[in-house]
């Protein structure tokens, strides 16, 4: 009988001592868009039915980094990891888990121990970081394409009118638009080896300014190339109208992806882009189809210049006579 009856009181305060059990969380991960950083400690079978019974302790490396004593109701945190903390109110709920700002996070094992009582365990999770695209695969090819489609389509409208226009006057503002086309050319380069496929960081963001920023010049230099060449006409001013709606576009869409670490707008910032190196195709195949139908692309000014000297001329040659 009282072997029995010890038995039976060892198997209870067995019971009474048991470990605590962990839902078991191998690693957790975060990212740059990432505020805060949660590393999971949850506890099956807690019984406390107050926080003044719970104990936890967060060690880093060996090194205690965060002491929760619920008999004093104080939380510690170690100087490296001011900003450590976890939610008291939900200890009883099995939940110990570790908060801190991302400034504070170190990768590495982090060791979550729990005390309720006699019972006590602990868990360890290792804390990771993944590296996150800024924009998809997808969206950074197109955001590079589109702005080069639209200079090189810029660079068929000056041949044109390169080929097609010889006069003194006209060859100033063919310099001109040289100089810029060069110059655009250059800062979309240089936007796109700054916007290198990654997370977002101030450089990728700076490559994608210049890029689209850069664009709006393409709006001025097809401008000049349509009033060098023939002037102002209903189909060029629509697509002048259209290249600066997808301008607009472009720029909202930049802003709004700049603001946001996911850039959910990523297809309005390049609908823009398309729109614009469109515009430009429609200029480039509305140039190549009036200068097929004529010899050579005459300005106004020159168009009545010329028939004003033979007339000059006539009247000199008539005067010597």
């Amino acid at each position: 009988m009282w072997p029995l009856v010890a038995a039976l009181l060892l198997g209870s305060a067995c019971c009474g001592s048991a470990q605590l059990i962990f839902n078991k969380t191998k690693s957790v991960e975060f990212t740059f868009c990432n505020e805060t950083v949660v590393i999971p400690c949850f506890v099956k079978n807690v019984e406390a039915v107050g926080t003044m019974e719970m104990y936890v302790k967060w060690r880093f490396k060996g090194k205690y980094i965060f002491i929760y004593d619920g008999g004093q109701n104080k939380s510690t945190a170690e100087n490296d990891f001011s900003s450590a903390k976890i939610a008291v109110s939900e200890l009883l709920k099995g939940d110990a888990s570790l908060k801190m700002d991302k400034r504070d996070a170190v990768l590495g094992n982090y060791t979550c121990e729990v005390t309720e009582l006699s019972r006590e365990g602990e868990t360890t999770v290792e804390l990771k970081y993944r590296v996150v695209s800024w924009f998809s695969p997808n969206e950074n090819i197109l955001i590079v394409i589109f702005p080069i489609l639209a200079i090189l389509l810029f660079w068929g409208q000056f041949g044109i009118l390169t080929l097609k226009y010889k006069s003194n006057r006209t060859n100033k503002k063919i310099i001109l638009l040289l100089i810029a086309g060069l110059l655009l050319t250059v800062i979309v380069i240089v936007g796109a080896i700054l916007f290198v496929p990654g997370e977002y960081s101030i450089k990728n963001a700076s490559g994608l300014g210049f890029i689209v920023i850069s664009t709006g010049i393409l709006i001025s230099l097809q401008y000049n190339v349509f009033m060098t060449a023939f002037g102002m006409t209903s189909f060029t001013v629509a697509i002048l109208i259209t290249q600066v709606l997808g301008y607009v576009l472009a720029v909202v869409g930049l802003c709004l992806c700049i603001m946001a670490c996911v850039p959910v707008h990523g297809p309005l910032l390049i609908s823009g882009l398309g729109i614009i190196a469109l515009a430009e195709l429609l200029g480039l195949v509305y140039m190549k189809f009036v200068a097929s139908n004529q010899k050579t692309i005459q300005p106004p000014r020159k168009a009545v210049e010329e028939p004003l000297n033979a007339f000059k001329e006539s009247k000199g040659m008539m005067n010597d006579e």
